[in-house]
């Protein structure tokens, strides 16, 4: 069945459900055993109180971290999967920490594929690790639960964001006893010729009865499945092997097989020190180092010799590894004053990678090689890293008493430095120049051809709150606001070095401020103790700046590309959830206006990055989730959500060239979306349990991009992904067989077209730059796990 017919049966299945909860009673007990099935109660803290997630008011999810291990979950992408309406890009760890993928009610305007540089404008959903706003492909490990909230919400938070926020709250050290735990693991992924293997460890310990240790570790080591088949043979200097002389076209190539590696270091240590029971301060420090050899990827079609590829195989003519690294220190400290609880969050992150990346496609088709005397061989080589750096202060004051009404305030500072640089280069064009002329030319400097440094500051200082007042004993009221003052500035130097003196150096700055309030209402009707009916109209927000683009001499652009605006969604929602029985449902529906919606993109006269508004988009859908037991031992989640997302003017470039046309789809936001798992327990003995599971994801098209470009525009096919584990727990021990992604969907979210980075033999390039970026394909693994 294809995965759209999927899709149809289960959003049938989930539907005919929906209407068995509410037209139905639920049975309390199990048919079988005559016993009570009682729901395990989430409490999530997203309304800054400890809540009963059946209790908050909008649409909120939760993952907790015992089903992230017991479902043996690889990566945030496949975590975000098994989440109602949360659409992810996944590029693969190469491309998963430098740009924010994840799509919440279809709010995104950036093509799929961009992923290889970090970009100006902040993601359209924020991510938080605890308290500290900053995004970053983490492991998702010794983690309390994950608590995905949808909409606006800079009421409550202090970054803001338009589609939604993702919360990784981490567990902390506690002073019961010393406990901790060691696990393995061992996988085969499809394509690859190597096993890959991980290890982690957890100690918890206790100093006293008011001081405790955390930490936890991992190691992994994944093979990589890419086959990089084009790739130059290089000589000691780095330059393409020029077999039969260097003004000859003859090169020299060689495959490299499971090229995309993937190698982590990642520890926490956490003590937290709790002198009374009024006083809780938790310090944590979090550090990780990845190091990838290359794309998950695959390239369609043939090479500049007429050979075509194969599956997992990609014709970059050079290998493209990449490596992050991300450090973060905080101090939350909490203080029950008795009427209220005062919570302070100080923290401090540093998130830094680089990343060398295939241009030759990309020089190709613009036809650029020429300039460069048609050099065999070519080799066009972009090395580019990024930095973000930040420091953030949260003070918050919420309410502690019994009566109707009930507070949060908070002031919020953020202080934020990002890098992008470029450094370009043509590897052996100088020496060929200096070749065919017969002496070392000096119109030539190098073999670079390009030089880029992008410096931002962005400072944010805010102020926000919520108040909720109980009209009776079945309606509160809730009011927010958010005050918010953005300084920014913009840094830009460029060079063009290849040709002596041809072209000047650029330095340019520029500066930006702006201020802005946002509101929020909220009405909930409470229709008994566990349901409730809501009804919520929020602002959210995207802080803009400046470009720093020069508006005169050589390099100059359009005055109309100095700043970008800050863009702004009105969310109006209506919802129903509660529990029912032994079910927990949420049902939802949404409508989003979004204003001035901020695209990354590049300038047209010398390509400096930068971000431009739009005019106008909408999004407006429903959201299902369902979570129960259909007996003792079978549990199960659900969910269902469509968005149609869609541009609700023409969509302009600031100089005036039609970029989309009114009604264009978002990109990277399909219209369905539908997730299901069902884990089911049997006890074999009074030690000894097995655990199947099985879950999976299903999602329609999407597009590449946004316009009708024929280098970037592309449908995207719908695809399902189905995982699968069976465990076998015996005291303190569990073993685990897990097979991710069954049965080997592609799962192609994001597209390099050939238009953009193909093969073109015209002009000696004989490799093929374009790509599908893949899921992970099918993988088996076993893991065992003691605890203590």
């Amino acid at each position: 069945m294809s995965a759209i017919g999927k899709l149809s049966t289960l959003t049938l299945m989930s539907s005919t459900a929906l209407t068995g909860l509410l037209a139905m009673p639920v049975l309390a007990q199990d048919a079988e055993t005559g016993g009570d099935i009682t729901l395990e109660e989430i409490v999530v803290t997203a309304s800054r109180r400890a809540e009963r997630i059946q209790d908050i008011p909008y649409n909120i999810s939760a993952v907790s971290g015992a089903r992230i291990e017991d479902a043996k979950m690889l990566d945030s992408a496949e975590l975000l999967r098994s989440v109602s309406g949360v659409a992810i890009v996944d590029r693969g760890p190469r491309n998963a920490g430098a740009v924010n993928s994840i799509r919440i009610r279809g709010l995104n305007v950036d093509g799929s594929a961009l992923g290889d540089y970090a970009t100006s404008a902040a993601a359209t959903v924020s991510t938080y690790i605890n308290d500290t706003p900053m995004f970053a492909n983490m492991l998702i490990k010794d983690l309390e639960r994950v608590e995905v909230l949808r909409g606006p919400q800079g009421t409550l938070y202090g970054s803001g964001a338009l589609g939604g926020t993702v919360r990784y709250i981490t567990q902390k050290p506690q002073f019961d006893e010393f406990s901790g735990k060691v696990s393995g693991s061992l996988s085969s992924v499809k394509g690859s010729e190597s096993m890959g293997w991980a290890g982690d460890i957890v100690l918890n310990a206790p100093l006293g009865d008011t001081l405790a240790f955390r930490f936890a570790g991992t190691r992994m080591d994944y093979p990589g499945l890419t086959d990089y088949v084009n790739v130059y043979e290089l000589d000691a200097n780095g330059i393409p092997v020029a077999p039969n002389g260097v003004l000859d076209d003859a090169a020299s190539y060689t495959s490299v097989e499971d090229a995309d590696t993937y190698d982590v270091w990642f520890g926490r240590a956490s003590l937290r020190w709790q002198p009374s029971d009024k006083v809780d301060l938790t310090a944590t420090y979090t550090r990780q180092s990845d190091n990838m050899g290359g794309r998950r990827a695959q390239t369609v079609g043939k090479d500049g010799f007429g050979n075509e590829y194969e599956k997992y195989e990609v014709g970059s003519i050079q290998l493209e590894p990449a490596e992050s690294d991300v450090e973060m220190g905080s101090l939350e400290a909490t203080f029950d004053l008795g009427f209220a609880t005062l919570t302070s969050s100080t923290s401090y992150y540093d998130h830094e990678g680089e990343s060398i990346s295939e241009n030759t496609g990309f020089y190709a088709q613009n036809g650029w090689l020429a300039w460069y005397y048609n050099f065999p061989r070519p080799m066009a080589t972009a090395a580019r890293t990024y930095e973000d750096k930040a420091f953030i202060e949260e003070v918050r004051l919420v309410s502690n008493s019994d009566g109707p009404l009930q507070y949060v305030v908070g002031l919020y500072y953020q202080d934020q430095d990002r890098q992008a640089t470029q450094e370009s280069y043509l590897y052996g064009a100088n020496a060929y120049v200096d070749e065919l002329f017969g002496f070392d030319v000096p119109w030539i400097t190098g073999d670079q051809d390009f030089h880029y440094v992008l410096d931002e500051t962005f400072k944010q200082k805010a102020v926000y709150g919520e108040l909720t007042y109980s009209l009776s004993d079945k309606v509160d009221v809730t009011v927010g606001g958010r005050y918010f003052k953005n300084t920014s500035r913009s840094d830009t130097f460029m060079a063009l070095p290849f040709w002596t003196d041809l072209f000047p150096e650029l330095t340019s700055t520029f500066e930006n401020e702006e201020n802005k309030m946002l509101f929020k209402a909220n009405v909930t009707y409470h229709l008994d103790d566990d349901n409730l009916l809501y009804g919520t109209w929020s602002q959210g927000y995207r802080r803009g700046g400046a470009n720093g683009v020069p508006t005169s001499g050589y390099y100059a652009e359009n005055e109309a590309w100095l700043t970008y605006e800050a863009d702004t969604v009105d969310n109006f929602e209506l919802g129903i959830k509660g529990t029912k029985g032994n079910t927990r449902y949420t049902v939802s529906a949404f409508y989003v206006d979004w204003s001035d919606p901020q695209l990354n993109t590049s300038t047209p006269a010398w390509g400096f990055f930068a971000v431009q508004n739009g005019s106008k988009a909408s999004t407006k859908g429903i959201e299902l989730e369902l979570d129960g037991y259909l007996s003792e031992g079978l549990h199960y989640t659900v969910g269902y959500a469509y968005a149609d997302a869609k541009l609700g003017d023409d969509f302009f470039s600031p100089t005036g060239a039609l970029i989309a046309a009114d009604g264009a789809r978002l990109p990277g936001a399909p219209k369905h979306m539908f997730n299901v798992a069902l884990d089911h327990r049997y006890e074999l003995s009074e030690s000894m349990t097995l655990v199947s599971r099985i879950d999976g994801y299903v999602q329609s098209s999407t597009r590449n991009a946004i316009g009708t470009s024929a280098k970037f525009d592309r449908t995207l096919p719908a695809y399902g992904i189905w995982n699968g584990s069976l465990s076998l727990v015996y005291g303190n021990m569990d073993f685990t067989l897990w097979v991710k992604n069954m049965f080997n969907a592609e799962g192609v979210s994001a597209v390099f077209k050939k238009q953009y980075m193909g093969t073109r033999p015209s002009e000696g390039y004989y490799g093929n730059g374009s790509k599908e970026q893949i899921a992970l394909p099918r993988t088996f693994g076993l893991s065992a796990t003691y605890r203590f």
